[in-house]
């Protein structure tokens, strides 16, 4: 008898949308993320009832609703816990926590450090408008200092979070940034990030017309945008500007630009290296230290990959061996060795 073949169907973006309708305020960056994460989704050959996305509370957190995938509205902060729960119990899954600024490092900033370390497989894309937009424009974890909003009509004196530097802090094994307005590279970054085994950190950059409208517009608009960005390659020289005439050197641990012509090639650049922990720590500095003669472009890419075990799998690994271990006492695992005769 012949053996019927059933060929899997190709997907494509539009099998990732709903019919739900897309509740955000008109030109809101999060529309660019929903469709990118749409069209990158089709290419990692991922079946789509073994992807799940998982929100907190927020404007980003409405993103269950509109991707044709499993996916849980949970609790503000929590997203991360409960991804960590699915992963655990569900470890086959392709697991996507959205989250913002607000939502994922103030109320759910502990839940965040703490999934970095344990280093579940999971995916962690975090929102950064730089303020918070659902409950309409008190200022976040990671506004500037001195931003005047509701919350903070004299100009706010915190301390902003650096979100990168703070995933490097709690030994994430993937740490990258990417931006609302530029596509190509946001897809990139979505699928580099699906691509590591480990929980990836992925900042993206997105305008909140409404609430703090050209927060990274000098980051993105085309006049300053080369000037302003450095893309970050494996490999490569750190090179920026219109025509790569600018780069970046090491002066000790100080990065400085150079110009490429002045006795300067592009081989006297920093070659970028992902898996070098001690320059990834100064490339998440590059943006916010003061102390650092001249002005620095903003880094986008990879900035740190490495390898460890993922928590989910060291957790199978014991339930295994407890399997070939005598039935415990659970009296004497509840006593423990803390216990002393009183005569």
């Amino acid at each position: 008898m012949a053996e019927t073949l059933t060929s899997t169907p190709t997907l494509t973006a539009k099998d990732f949308s709903t019919d739900q309708e897309v509740r955000w305020c008109p030109g809101c960056g999060d529309y660019s993320i929903l469709a990118q994460v749409q069209k990158v989704m089709p290419t990692l050959g991922i079946p789509k009832e073994n992807i799940v996305i998982v929100s907190g509370i927020g404007c980003s957190s409405r993103f269950p609703y509109y991707m044709n995938t499993y996916g849980m509205h949970s609790i503000h902060g929590r997203a991360t816990a409960v991804a960590s729960g699915l992963k655990a119990s569900r470890p086959e899954l392709s697991v996507w926590i959205v989250t913002g600024d607000g939502d994922g490092l103030s109320i759910g900033g502990n839940h965040t450090i703490h999934l970095l370390r344990r280093n579940f497989d999971v995916n962690i894309l975090l929102f950064n408008n730089q303020i918070y937009g659902l409950t309409k424009g008190q200022y976040s974890p990671t506004s500037e200092a001195s931003k005047v909003t509701k919350s903070t009509p004299m100009g706010s004196i915190d301390h902003p979070f650096n979100p990168l530097a703070l995933a490097m802090g709690a030994d994430a094994t993937f740490v990258a940034r990417t931006m609302d307005r530029d596509p190509k590279h946001l897809q990139t970054s979505l699928i580099r990030s699906h691509q590591h085994k480990g929980a990836s950190f992925l900042e993206i950059y997105q305008n909140c017309n409404i609430f703090n409208d050209g927060a990274f517009e000098i980051f993105t608009e085309k006049g300053t945008k080369a000037q302003e960005t450095l893309f970050l390659e494996q490999g490569q020289p750190l090179l920026f500007g219109a025509n790569k005439e600018k780069g970046i050197k090491l002066d000790g641990f100080t990065p400085k630009v150079v110009n490429i012509g002045d006795g300067v090639s592009a081989d006297d650049c920093w070659i970028h290296d992902e898996k070098d922990m001690y320059k990834a720590q100064i490339l998440v500095r590059m943006f916010d230290d003061p102390k650092i003669e001249g002005h620095l472009p903003r880094p986008f890419g990879v900035f740190y990959e490495t390898d460890r075990p993922c928590y989910e799998e060291e957790m199978a690994r014991q339930l295994e061996e407890a399997k070939s271990k005598k039935p415990a006492d659970l009296n004497k695992l509840l006593r423990g060795n803390e216990v002393w005769v009183i005569s």
